[in-house]
């Protein structure tokens, strides 16, 4: 088992401190092991929705297809990059 290296106060209502020990009593562990493993579940849930990227068959088809073909600047990059070149000096 990992010994704790973090700290975390957190401060509840009266009634949100009752509600999770309550519920952690009900699973076996502590009010800290209990709001611990929630927000764990909760934060992996999150992360998990937010960096996973989905597309229907279709998209991905034309997704894929996009990035077979050769790359072709429009005309706003090829302007930027005039620019660019322009002002900036290589060491």
């Amino acid at each position: 088992m990992a010994s704790a290296s973090a700290r975390f106060d957190l401060k509840l209502q009266n009634d949100e401190k009752e509600l999770f020990s309550q519920a952690a009593a009900l699973m076996g562990t502590t009010t800290a092991g209990f709001v611990r493993a929630a927000a764990k579940e909760k934060a992996r849930a999150l992360l998990e929705q937010e960096t996973r990227v989905t597309m229907s068959a279709r998209d991905f088809a034309k997704f894929a297809s996009a990035l077979d073909k050769p790359f072709a600047p429009n005309k706003a990059l090829e302007e930027a990059l005039k620019t660019v070149r322009g002002s900036v000096r290589r060491a």
